[in-house]
């Protein structure tokens, strides 16, 4: 005899929870708060000077005054920390991104002037070379190819006048062999055993970094690409040994980067090594959305927010992203 659909349903009405908004609620798996947030923001030498990025509306470089004012603001959002990401002078670029090894570097002076007035915020700071060299790579070039050691070399040393500075996290985005290791023993020999590490373990040879190549002012410089160290997106399972590698050496945390388009990336890396995991919503993807957004294709609040639970939902412990004040000012009006 056939049954009614009433019949079929009666005892696994899964629309049952989904029936109010508070029932919604009540069941929900994944949520999203400002403590899940980290805000990347480009810095400028100068003073009272912001740089509007064509490519990603809303975002802008600041001088130093108005990185302090920023990370007044994140603090004031209940956002735990800031991540700064410099665009140097072309005049105090080469080869070997020499400037990085300045202690009074752009990246450097923010950290103090940030810390002197915003004690509160958490500062991540990146050692890669690409801000820092001529030819837009994360590394030392020499005769067409990217040297590792050297490169290592380079980045442990910036990783401890980072951390004399006051960066509380040091985040290696550079993807060269032995780097973590290196950075651990440099900055433990150095007094700052304390001084946590964010490894980008996972970062792909994507092309979702446009953007951000503006931002920073390495598009036009790079010569070549960055295939021969960062992960071919046709891969998994180097995915998990990178990341592997670099919690042997010594990584607090570890990072997969792109976001978005990586998610299974996101939920294998968590499932694997149950380590503090976070993904970062590249310039790409924050474009690609507000573009949507500008075209009327998107509801931009829903679509938002919407990409913050992929992640969270992924198995991610934090995101940054450059939507982090706006979805902390979101939060707070629920």
């Amino acid at each position: 005899m056939k049954r009614s659909v009433d019949e079929i349903v009666a005892s696994r009405r899964m629309r049952r929870n989904r029936r109010f908004d508070w029932s919604r609620r009540l069941v929900a798996e994944s949520s999203i708060s400002a403590n899940d947030l980290i805000w990347p923001i480009f810095i400028i030498d100068g003073e009272n000077k912001r740089e509007s990025i064509a490519a990603m509306p809303d975002v802008e470089r600041l001088s130093a005054d108005l990185a302090v004012e920023a990370a007044r603001m994140a603090v004031d959002l209940g956002i735990p920390a800031i991540a700064t990401f410099p665009n140097v002078d072309l005049k105090l670029r080469d080869n070997d991104g020499s400037e990085i090894l300045n202690p009074d570097n752009l990246i450097n002076r923010v950290t103090r002037a940030v810390k002197a007035e915003v004690p509160d915020i958490g500062i991540i700071t990146d050692v890669a070379l690409d801000p820092f060299t001529d030819h837009g790579h994360d590394g030392i070039l020499q005769h067409g190819e990217i040297l590792n050691d050297a490169t290592v070399e380079t980045l442990a040393r910036a990783a401890v006048l980072q951390a004399d500075a006051g960066a509380d996290i040091i985040a290696p985005s550079d993807m060269m062999d032995g780097r973590i290791g290196a950075i651990r023993d440099a900055l433990d020999e150095a007094g700052h055993a304390q001084v946590a590490i964010m490894s980008y373990a996972t970062k792909y040879a994507s092309g979702f970094y446009g953007p951000y190549r503006e931002a920073v002012g390495t598009g036009g410089l790079l010569k070549g690409d960055k295939k021969t160290y960062y992960i071919d997106p046709a891969n998994t399972d180097e995915a998990l040994r990178e990341t592997a590698l670099d919690i042997e050496e010594g990584a607090d945390m570890v990072m997969v980067k792109p976001g978005m388009p990586y998610l299974d990336i996101i939920r294998r890396v968590k499932d694997e090594f149950e380590m503090p995991t976070f993904a970062y919503q590249v310039s790409g993807e924050y474009s690609m959305i507000m573009a949507g957004v500008e075209k009327g294709f998107f509801d931009e609040e829903r679509v938002i927010m919407e990409s913050m639970l992929a992640f969270k939902r992924a198995g991610c412990d934090g995101i940054l992203t450059y939507f982090a004040p706006k979805v902390a000012k979101l939060l707070s009006e629920q």
